[in-house]
């Protein structure tokens, strides 16, 4: 009995372009690499050679919004015996209280980014760099952009969402699927870090890059100004890591504790001539006293493994 005439089909589409697959657990693997070449070819085509990046929690408003929520708290009438406006007013005053360290983080990056630009080179140095959302992040940024420089948001794409702060350079503007990835960009082209007041996310990546220059696990140098030491030294006990054994006594030498802009300027400053002398031609700091570790590669590279050993 003679077959039927097969069915004419459609061309099959290119696994480059199947959504359906792209977006499988058969293509996760795709995902992550997507994650690593594409960030790296837009830094490539930005020029960006390296960053200093900022931390601290997305929570913090500017001193001018503080107030303002605090006048509009007062304003609507709330009766103050109440557990919820006490909450409220408890609240708003913390807020106020916490908004130095938006202006704080904002005059730092402002400083920062006017001393960067001045940098010989064609390519851009020591870039201001944060997770790219609200509160300490957005000070970051907004700080570059008012100084004229081009600045990073490394955002990531959460169940709530989490919108990027407008002072971001547009072309340097991520959004990550994967923590991992974006705590990836974060190490991979930093030459030093300032970690602000902040929560769990906050504690979370800076711990991780603590344990990274700890073990030695970075093939670079790194700076760590942990900013605002009556806060940190309320909420975690570094002597005592120190004294129980948890950490060497060195451990604590792995960062350094910056009260003022001027402070923490003058700390990335002498941080980073200790790590590259050539950097800034002229100045005459004191580096900081610690053995430099080798610095990482100038130019960005395929190769992981000689950023991250």
């Amino acid at each position: 009995m003679p077959f039927d005439d097969p069915t004419p089909l459609d061309s099959a589409s290119l696994a480059y372009e199947n959504s359906d697959f792209l977006n499988s657990p058969d293509a996760r693997i795709l995902r992550i690499m997507a994650e690593y070449t594409e960030p790296m070819a837009r830094f490539r085509r930005e020029r960006i050679q390296d960053t200093v990046v900022f931390f601290g929690s997305a929570r913090f408003d500017a001193l001018d919004d503080a107030h303002q929520k605090m006048l509009l708290l007062e304003n609507t009438g709330s009766v103050e015996t109440s557990t919820e406006a006490d909450a409220q007013h408890k609240a708003a005053v913390a807020n106020v209280e916490m908004a130095h360290y938006y202006e704080d983080a904002r005059q730092l990056a402002h400083l920062w980014t006017e001393f960067a630009r001045k940098l010989p080179g064609k390519r851009h140095r020591y870039v201001v760099t944060s997770g790219g959302g609200p509160g300490i992040m957005e000070a970051a940024n907004r700080g570059a952009y008012e100084a004229g420089g081009k600045t990073i948001g490394l955002n990531i794409k959460l169940p709530f969402e989490q919108r990027p702060n407008p002072y971001i350079t547009p072309a340097l503007n991520f959004e990550f699927h994967y923590f991992f990835m974006r705590k990836f960009w974060f190490a991979y082209l930093a030459k030093a870090l300032v970690v602000f007041p902040g929560g769990f996310g906050t504690l979370d990546e800076m711990f991780e890059l603590l344990t990274l220059a700890q073990t030695h696990k970075l093939a670079k140098k790194m700076t760590i100004v942990i900013y605002g030491s009556e806060y940190w030294k309320s909420v975690i006990n570094l002597d005592a890591l120190a004294d129980k054994g948890a950490i060497a006594v060195k451990d604590k030498e792995l960062f350094r504790f910056a009260d003022t802009p001027e402070d923490a300027f003058r700390m990335l400053r002498e941080g980073i001539l200790a790590q590259d002398a050539d950097c800034c031609p002229g100045e005459t700091f004191t580096p900081i006293p610690d053995t430099p570790a080798p610095s990482a590669q100038e130019e960005l590279g395929p190769d992981i493994a000689k950023t991250l050993r």
